[in-house]
């Protein structure tokens, strides 16, 4: 086949979700992971990850907080939207963020987190945060107050 038959693979964003919870008695406070790989070891991020070839979303955020956190979670809300192409360094990452409740389990620590830490939102910027979580958190904390949905541009 010569170079004028060969199809270009499509390179489109990739789709992610990340999660919030919030500790059960006070919703000021979410579940931090540390990472234990790249991008971003040893840096603080929420718990999320890839989705999978015909999963749904929602199921990614189940399966996700189950392989890190060893919890079931319900997904209860989306937060937004985050598209901006340099929030990852391995490339055009999307994130769908959704706020999330545990249903049931333990909080461990499981695949790719070295460390889980309950952070209260006003102490984020103590905290070294990898990808665009800070701008997720910021937003969250403004969801809390007013709702509504929020993206990269927003």
């Amino acid at each position: 086949m010569n170079d004028a038959n060969k199809m270009d693979k499509p390179r489109n964003p990739v789709p992610t979700i990340d999660i919030i919870l919030s500790e059960h008695s006070n919703i000021n406070k979410v579940l931090l992971i540390k990472r234990n790989k790249e991008p971003f070891k040893d840096y603080f991020s929420l718990p999320g990850g890839f989705i999978n070839e015909g999963e749904k979303i929602e199921d990614a955020v189940r399966r996700e907080a189950e392989e890190e956190l060893l919890v079931k979670v319900e997904p209860v809300d989306i937060l937004g939207v985050y598209s901006d192409p340099n929030r990852d360094p391995r490339g055009h990452i999307i994130s769908i963020t959704f706020i999330a409740k545990i249903n049931s389990g333990e909080l461990e620590a499981g695949d790719g987190v070295a460390e889980l830490k309950w952070v209260e939102i006003n102490n984020i910027k103590d905290i070294k945060l990898g990808f665009d979580h800070s701008r997720i958190l910021s937003d969250y904390e403004v969801w809390q107050k007013n709702k509504g949905t929020y993206w990269s541009s927003k």
